[in-house]
Protein backbone atom coordinates (compact mmCIF):
# COMPACT_ATOMS: atom_id res chain seq x y z
CA UNK A 1 0.00 0.00 0.00
CA UNK A 2 1.40 3.37 -1.03
CA UNK A 3 1.39 5.90 1.81
CA UNK A 4 1.55 9.65 1.42
CA UNK A 5 1.37 12.67 3.70
CA UNK A 6 0.55 16.13 2.41
CA UNK A 7 1.83 18.75 4.84
CA UNK A 8 0.18 22.11 4.17
CA UNK A 9 1.87 25.24 5.51
CA UNK A 10 0.69 28.59 4.24
CA UNK A 11 0.64 30.80 7.32
CA UNK A 12 1.78 34.41 7.21
CA UNK A 13 2.42 35.00 10.92
CA UNK A 14 -0.22 37.72 11.38
CA UNK A 15 -1.90 36.12 14.42
CA UNK A 16 1.54 35.24 15.74
CA UNK A 17 2.38 38.97 15.58
CA UNK A 18 5.58 38.02 13.78
CA UNK A 19 7.17 38.97 10.47
CA UNK A 20 8.32 35.36 10.20
CA UNK A 21 5.62 32.88 9.08
CA UNK A 22 4.69 30.65 12.02
CA UNK A 23 5.83 27.42 10.31
CA UNK A 24 9.40 28.78 10.25
CA UNK A 25 9.60 29.95 13.87
CA UNK A 26 12.07 27.87 15.84
CA UNK A 27 11.11 25.71 18.81
CA UNK A 28 13.70 23.47 20.41
CA UNK A 29 16.31 24.73 17.94
CA UNK A 30 14.43 23.82 14.74
CA UNK A 31 11.62 25.40 12.72
CA UNK A 32 8.14 24.15 13.61
CA UNK A 33 7.73 22.63 10.16
CA UNK A 34 10.79 20.41 10.54
CA UNK A 35 9.39 18.93 13.74
CA UNK A 36 6.17 18.11 11.85
CA UNK A 37 7.93 16.34 8.99
CA UNK A 38 10.07 14.36 11.43
CA UNK A 39 6.95 13.06 13.22
CA UNK A 40 5.65 11.47 10.02
CA UNK A 41 8.99 9.86 9.22
CA UNK A 42 9.13 8.49 12.77
CA UNK A 43 5.63 7.05 12.32
CA UNK A 44 6.53 5.22 9.11
CA UNK A 45 9.68 5.83 7.02
CA UNK A 46 7.84 4.56 3.91
CA UNK A 47 5.46 7.54 3.91
CA UNK A 48 6.14 9.82 0.94
CA UNK A 49 6.10 13.40 2.19
CA UNK A 50 4.66 16.22 0.09
CA UNK A 51 5.17 19.72 1.47
CA UNK A 52 2.88 22.44 0.12
CA UNK A 53 4.22 25.98 0.56
CA UNK A 54 3.46 29.38 -0.97
CA UNK A 55 5.79 29.89 -3.90
CA UNK A 56 7.39 32.95 -2.30
CA UNK A 57 8.39 30.85 0.74
CA UNK A 58 10.02 27.93 -1.07
CA UNK A 59 13.50 29.46 -1.42
CA UNK A 60 13.47 30.51 2.24
CA UNK A 61 12.54 26.96 3.24
CA UNK A 62 15.31 25.48 1.10
CA UNK A 63 17.79 27.81 2.79
CA UNK A 64 16.52 26.70 6.21
CA UNK A 65 16.98 23.05 5.26
CA UNK A 66 20.57 23.75 4.28
CA UNK A 67 21.20 25.76 7.46
CA UNK A 68 19.90 22.97 9.70
CA UNK A 69 21.27 20.13 7.56
CA UNK A 70 17.71 18.80 7.35
CA UNK A 71 17.80 15.43 5.62
CA UNK A 72 14.16 14.23 5.75
CA UNK A 73 13.26 13.66 2.10
CA UNK A 74 10.17 15.47 0.81
CA UNK A 75 8.68 16.81 -2.39
CA UNK A 76 7.93 20.52 -2.60
CA UNK A 77 4.67 21.70 -4.21
CA UNK A 78 3.53 25.27 -4.79
CA UNK A 79 0.45 26.21 -2.79
CA UNK A 80 -2.65 27.93 -4.06
CA UNK A 81 -4.46 31.07 -2.99
CA UNK A 82 -6.67 29.16 -0.53
CA UNK A 83 -6.34 26.12 1.73
CA UNK A 84 -8.61 24.20 -0.66
CA UNK A 85 -6.43 25.02 -3.66
CA UNK A 86 -3.26 24.11 -1.79
CA UNK A 87 -4.71 20.74 -0.83
CA UNK A 88 -5.72 20.15 -4.42
CA UNK A 89 -2.20 20.98 -5.62
CA UNK A 90 -0.76 18.52 -3.12
CA UNK A 91 -3.11 15.77 -4.26
CA UNK A 92 -2.15 16.41 -7.89
CA UNK A 93 1.42 15.36 -7.00
CA UNK A 94 0.19 11.87 -6.11
CA UNK A 95 0.24 9.60 -9.18
CA UNK A 96 -0.72 6.25 -7.63
CA UNK A 97 -3.52 4.99 -5.44
CA UNK A 98 -3.00 4.43 -1.74
CA UNK A 99 -3.64 6.26 1.52
CA UNK A 100 -2.91 9.93 2.11
CA UNK A 101 -2.82 11.89 5.36
CA UNK A 102 -3.35 15.64 5.07
CA UNK A 103 -1.86 17.55 7.98
CA UNK A 104 -1.35 21.11 9.20
CA UNK A 105 2.31 22.04 9.03
CA UNK A 106 2.03 23.85 12.35
CA UNK A 107 0.86 20.79 14.32
CA UNK A 108 4.34 19.48 15.22
CA UNK A 109 3.31 17.29 18.16
CA UNK A 110 1.07 14.72 16.51
CA UNK A 111 2.15 11.34 17.82
CA UNK A 112 3.45 8.57 15.57
CA UNK A 113 0.79 6.30 17.09
CA UNK A 114 -2.03 8.59 15.95
CA UNK A 115 -0.52 8.85 12.48
CA UNK A 116 -0.25 5.07 12.16
CA UNK A 117 -3.81 4.54 13.40
CA UNK A 118 -5.14 7.05 10.89
CA UNK A 119 -3.63 5.04 8.04
CA UNK A 120 -5.02 1.77 9.36
CA UNK A 121 -8.55 3.13 9.77
CA UNK A 122 -8.55 4.96 6.44
CA UNK A 123 -7.38 1.80 4.67
CA UNK A 124 -10.27 -0.14 6.20
CA UNK A 125 -13.04 2.47 6.13
CA UNK A 126 -12.00 5.07 3.57
CA UNK A 127 -11.56 8.01 5.95
CA UNK A 128 -10.03 8.71 9.36
CA UNK A 129 -10.20 12.15 10.98
CA UNK A 130 -8.48 12.93 14.28
CA UNK A 131 -10.58 14.60 16.97
CA UNK A 132 -10.81 15.18 20.72
CA UNK A 133 -13.77 15.82 23.06
CA UNK A 134 -14.52 19.43 23.99
CA UNK A 135 -13.32 20.30 27.49
CA UNK A 136 -15.51 23.38 27.70
CA UNK A 137 -19.23 24.04 27.75
CA UNK A 138 -20.53 24.90 24.30
CA UNK A 139 -23.27 27.26 23.13
CA UNK A 140 -24.56 27.75 19.59
CA UNK A 141 -26.47 30.98 18.89
CA UNK A 142 -26.68 31.46 22.65
CA UNK A 143 -28.14 28.04 23.36
CA UNK A 144 -26.30 25.40 25.38
CA UNK A 145 -25.73 22.07 23.70
CA UNK A 146 -24.58 18.74 25.07
CA UNK A 147 -20.81 18.94 25.41
CA UNK A 148 -20.57 15.16 25.10
CA UNK A 149 -21.72 15.42 21.47
CA UNK A 150 -19.03 17.97 20.52
CA UNK A 151 -15.72 16.92 18.98
CA UNK A 152 -12.86 19.29 18.21
CA UNK A 153 -11.31 18.40 14.87
CA UNK A 154 -7.57 18.11 14.40
CA UNK A 155 -5.27 16.73 11.72
CA UNK A 156 -4.12 14.46 10.20
CA UNK A 157 -7.22 13.81 8.15
CA UNK A 158 -6.50 10.62 6.28
CA UNK A 159 -8.22 9.19 3.21
CA UNK A 160 -8.01 6.61 0.51
CA UNK A 161 -6.47 8.58 -2.36
CA UNK A 162 -9.31 7.75 -4.76
CA UNK A 163 -11.89 9.11 -2.30
CA UNK A 164 -10.25 12.43 -1.53
CA UNK A 165 -9.26 13.09 -5.15
CA UNK A 166 -12.88 12.55 -6.20
CA UNK A 167 -14.05 14.86 -3.42
CA UNK A 168 -11.70 17.63 -4.54
CA UNK A 169 -13.29 17.63 -7.98
CA UNK A 170 -16.09 19.66 -6.37
CA UNK A 171 -16.07 23.44 -6.84
CA UNK A 172 -14.64 25.24 -3.83
CA UNK A 173 -17.26 26.38 -1.30
CA UNK A 174 -17.00 28.78 1.65
CA UNK A 175 -18.33 25.98 3.87
CA UNK A 176 -15.17 23.92 3.33
CA UNK A 177 -13.34 24.39 6.62
CA UNK A 178 -11.04 21.39 6.24
CA UNK A 179 -10.47 18.33 4.06
CA UNK A 180 -13.07 16.31 5.94
CA UNK A 181 -15.74 18.85 5.03
CA UNK A 182 -14.76 18.48 1.37
CA UNK A 183 -15.09 14.69 1.58
CA UNK A 184 -18.38 14.90 3.47
CA UNK A 185 -19.83 17.29 0.88
CA UNK A 186 -19.00 14.70 -1.79
CA UNK A 187 -21.03 12.10 0.11
CA UNK A 188 -18.32 10.19 1.93
CA UNK A 189 -18.74 9.12 5.56
CA UNK A 190 -16.30 10.65 8.03
CA UNK A 191 -14.84 8.27 10.61
CA UNK A 192 -13.49 9.98 13.72
CA UNK A 193 -10.51 8.60 15.62
CA UNK A 194 -9.10 9.70 18.96
CA UNK A 195 -6.58 12.51 18.92
CA UNK A 196 -4.58 14.20 21.66
CA UNK A 197 -4.78 17.56 23.44
CA UNK A 198 -1.01 17.74 22.92
CA UNK A 199 -1.58 17.89 19.16
CA UNK A 200 -1.83 21.69 19.24
CA UNK A 201 -1.93 24.00 16.25
CA UNK A 202 0.66 26.71 16.71
CA UNK A 203 -1.09 29.94 15.78
CA UNK A 204 -0.57 32.55 18.53
CA UNK A 205 2.34 33.57 20.82
CA UNK A 206 0.72 31.63 23.68
CA UNK A 207 0.94 28.47 21.58
CA UNK A 208 4.71 28.89 21.38
CA UNK A 209 4.89 28.85 25.17
CA UNK A 210 2.89 25.61 25.25
CA UNK A 211 5.15 24.19 22.53
CA UNK A 212 8.27 24.74 24.62
CA UNK A 213 6.58 23.08 27.62
CA UNK A 214 5.62 20.05 25.50
CA UNK A 215 9.15 19.77 24.14
CA UNK A 216 10.65 19.82 27.62
CA UNK A 217 8.11 17.29 28.91
CA UNK A 218 8.86 14.90 26.05
CA UNK A 219 12.63 15.34 26.14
Amino acid sequence: MNKYAIIVAGGSGSRMKSDLPKQFIEIGGYPVLMHTLIRFKEADPSIELILVLPEIQIKFWEDLCEKHDFAVAHQLVKGGKTRFQSGKNGLAAIRKDGIVAIHDGVRPFVSPEIIRESFVVAAAKGTAVVSVPSKDSVRVDGHAIDRESVRLIQTPQTFQVSIIKKAFQSPELSTFTDDASVAEHAGFEINLIEGSYENIKITTPEDLEWAEIILKRNA
